[in-house]
């Protein structure tokens, strides 16, 4: 298992890659659920912190793997056994996730992660046989990781006062292992082909979203009196995920990571990215509930489970990946735009003034590419 060149031409995604991806669907889309029942009754706090929890350990066990394969992905058939342990532990982890929501039971999902991180282990032991100068850092990748669980396995015996500021330890914990190995020589990664994985992994969250407009348009056919706002909802929830789509996918992202500190910067910002991005969803069936009386959430409350999250992607997408490539124009509207998006509440039509104001946002990036294509086409 020897180190992949990270200026391979050509590199992307692997089919099993893609595959890989398949069981975060499933993870993604339950969290999602769980979030959008919390958030339907008016349980917020609890919601939206067993939310964080578990996205936490869907989000850092994929980004692992996927900077893991960017340097070490020999696709033979030891390693495809072990990334087949990872999924099944992610199919865990998503299994347990309603009970973690509901009883503050965290067992299942914990085991579920720990399934994942041992195979990890595993694959980062196998790498330091043949990483040469790399081994040190191979190394202390494994033992990292092997330190973090068995903190999470304490975590199952902590006290229900204690869990919270003890997995924000524990979480700080695993997102310094990447420091700790790599502090004095990096492994490789090749910018194109980890971009990609990003920008994949962010089609898989906006899926949820057009699930919602999907839902949107099927309560309509049975909510007669709703008829007309369910499928505004709708309209509207294509017309944002678009637009969430088009301004992911405007930076030139692989110019994003080109030093160690800056590919952190762009990684750890993603939970952020796409936490909020997969709430959008949860937040639109929100909305749903409310056009159909079952939820006795205010409109006004409703609407902010929607605007925070767009806001919040608006402006984490902004930070690592838009304001080093646009020009004074696009980075003074961008947050002056998820600065407006959170007043949409104020109006009577649910994420109307959001919708514009994505337009708004995407008419601005087609008016001004990024400034370096500006330079090369003028050139």
């Amino acid at each position: 298992m020897l180190p992949r060149d990270p200026n391979q031409p050509h590199r992307s995604a692997s089919m099993l890659e893609l595959f890989f991806d398949l069981v975060f669907v499933v993870a993604v889309s339950i969290a999602s659920a769980e979030l959008h029942h919390a958030l339907a009754e008016g349980d917020f706090l609890h919601g939206v912190t067993s939310y964080a929890m578990v996205f936490f350990a869907i989000w850092w066990a994929w980004m692992n793997f996927t900077w893991f394969a960017t340097s070490y992905d020999t696709d033979d058939w030891l390693y495809r056994v072990l990334t087949f342990v990872q999924m099944g532990g992610v199919l865990v982890l998503a299994a347990g996730v309603p009970s973690a929501f509901s009883e503050g039971d965290f067992l299942i999902a914990v085991v579920g992660y720990i399934i994942m991180r041992i195979a990890m282990i595993a694959q980062w032991l196998r790498a330091s046989r043949g990483s040469g100068p790399l081994r040190t850092a191979t190394r202390r990748y494994a033992l990292g990781i092997g330190v973090a669980q068995v903190l999470w396995v304490a975590f199952l015996f902590l006290p229900s006062e204690l869990r919270i500021p003890a997995f924000v330890v524990f979480a700080l914990v695993e997102i310094s292992i990447p420091v700790f190995a790599e502090y004095r020589q990096q492994t490789p990664w090749h910018p194109h082909h980890i971009t990609e994985r990003y920008g994949l992994f962010t089609i898989i969250v906006l899926g949820e979203s057009l699930l919602a407009s999907a839902n949107a348009i099927i309560e309509a056919l049975h909510e007669v009196e709703s008829l007309g706002p369910l499928i505004a909802i709708a309209v509207l929830t294509l017309i944002v995920t678009a637009s969430l789509w088009w301004i992911y996918f405007w930076p030139p992202h692989h110019r994003a990571i080109t030093s160690f500190g800056r590919s952190l910067r762009y990684g750890y910002t993603h939970y952020f990215v796409f936490a909020a991005t997969a709430a959008f969803s949860a937040g639109i069936e929100v909305e749903i509930d409310v056009l159909t009386g079952h939820s006795e959430l205010s409109p006004l409350t409703a609407s902010f489970t929607v605007t925070v999250p767009i806001a919040v992607f608006l402006i984490g997408i902004w930070w690592i990946a838009i304001r080093d490539y646009a020009d004074r124009i696009v980075n003074t509207v961008f947050p002056i735009g998820a600065f407006v998006v959170l007043l949409d509440p104020l109006i009577p039509v649910p994420i109307t003034l959001t919708a514009g104001i994505m337009i708004v946002l995407v008419v601005v990036l087609v008016i001004r590419p990024p400034v370096q294509q500006r330079n090369i086409s003028a050139a």
